[in-house]
């Protein structure tokens, strides 16, 4: 049975949480495999609709393990907050996996965030202030906390007191603040310690050993491509890789194991934080996307960025992540528009790219080569069949799949759990 990536084909905000819904009845395990709290999912089920922050989607379908992976780092407070408010509404949250090696966000983690990004004013990055970049960083510098060690005491508190000794000189001398507590921290982390523990796996075994006996496990990236640490609009990007590759290393799980990458692709695009965005529409139009798409952030609340369908940015995914499949979300979206621009190319003073600019510089000061194509009025929000779309919009989504190279094969033409039409199986094995 498949091993299934999915991952943002933008800068995130696509739908990943439907293409993780439409495909959970069909999967045994859902895995997230980067990222923290610092990113949302929305999923509608019926009437309901339930907010996603650090928990995977697939925690809402009965029978399928969610996964953190140990490529995620964990805000312990966040994950039984998301917890008790699932139970509250009657979901059973009893199936939860959390990696042993997943790295933990501790106070001062947020509190760095925060500061370091009023430090830097106009050169802010537009984090969300959650602590995700700062735990990340200790990660990678060794001196992070993972979640094995909340159940050994005597090493949380040498670890806590080694990372406070660096960082308070940073908050004190440079920030002016407060130094933190080693003690306060330690209460902190160990608030939930055995209310966590049962969760607590060698997930990287338990996920192959799934794979082993037949079972089908989809791997969840949070964030999306030009938000990966190494090949998005860096440095305005998140601290992990949101790519198909941050599925391997983020679980444990290795790449031959992999058989296809999904990639979900707004019918337009969206942005939050700062950076560069060469389609982003400052005016009429792009007011009319976020109120019609309601872009605003499930995490942060905050307005998105919104512009056209860039096909260049889709090509770049398509190769980066190895897609095999794409899900265009919010088509409907678009309904009412008399033309519908794409952006196929950018003008770089003078210079035209069909692909992506390997120079932040010159991505920086790209300007959109627009085709227009035909828009539609009709209401499509009840198709079930592409053959149910209006002329223009089915010939709006094969000029898409041709301009990005992938084919496409889902549709989302409403916000609800089944306003989605199936082109192609998203669940196949190996081509």
């Amino acid at each position: 049975m498949p091993a299934v990536v999915l991952v943002g084909a933008q800068w995130g905000d696509e739908g990943k949480g439907k293409a993780t819904d439409l495909l959970g009845s069909r999967v045994d395990y859902v895995v997230k495999f980067n990222g923290g709290n610092n990113a949302g999912h929305t999923v509608v089920i019926g009437d309901e609709k339930y907010a996603l922050h650090l928990l995977p989607s697939g925690i809402l379908s009965p029978g399928v393990v969610p996964v953190i992976a140990n490529g995620v780092v964990v805000d312990i407070d966040v994950l039984f907050e998301e917890l008790d408010a699932l139970i509250e509404r009657g979901v059973d949250v009893s199936r939860l996996l959390v990696s042993s090696n997943a790295h933990v966000i501790a106070g001062y983690h947020r509190t760095i965030d925060k500061v370091t990004e009023r430090f830097l004013g106009k050169r802010r990055i537009g984090t969300t202030g959650r602590g995700i970049g700062p735990a990340y960083a200790d990660k990678i510098s060794r001196v992070g906390l993972r979640v094995a060690d909340l159940f050994n005491p005597k090493i949380l508190h040498d670890k806590v007191e080694g990372a406070l000794d660096q960082k308070n000189h940073l908050l004190v001398k440079v920030y002016n603040r407060r130094a933190v507590d080693v003690d306060e921290t330690m209460d902190e982390l160990l608030a939930h310690a055995e209310r966590l523990r049962p969760m607590v796996a060698d997930t990287s075994l338990v996920l192959n050993r799934a794979l082993d006996d037949g079972k089908t496990v989809l791997f969840e990236g949070g964030q999306a491509t030009m938000l990966d640490v190494d090949h998005g609009t860096y440095p305005f990007v998140t601290s992990s890789n949101a790519t198909a590759g941050g599925a391997v290393t983020g679980s444990g799980v290795g790449p031959t194991r992999i058989d296809s990458v999904i990639g979900v692709i707004k019918a337009y695009t969206t942005r939050v934080g700062e950076g560069p965005f060469p389609t982003e529409l400052l005016d009429d139009s792009g007011e009319f996307l976020r109120k019609t798409g309601g872009e605003y952030g499930v995490t942060t609340g905050r307005p998105r960025r919104t512009g056209w369908y860039d096909a260049v940015i889709a090509r770049y995914a398509a190769r980066i992540n190895g897609l095999t499949d794409l899900v265009v979300t919010k088509l409907d979206v678009l309904t009412g528009l008399d033309k519908v621009p794409v952006c196929v190319a950018y003008d770089v003073d003078g210079t035209r790219y069909d692909e992506m600019p390997d120079d932040q510089t010159a991505f920086h000061h790209a300007k959109p080569i627009y085709e227009e194509l035909p828009g539609w009025w009709e209401d499509i929000s009840g198709a079930r069949e592409i053959e149910d779309l209006p002329k223009n919009a089915q010939a709006y989504l094969a000029a898409l799949e041709e301009m990005s190279g992938c084919r496409i094969s889902a549709v989302g033409v409403g916000p609800r759990r089944d306003e989605i039409i199936p082109v192609h199986d998203l669940i196949h094995a190996r081509r």
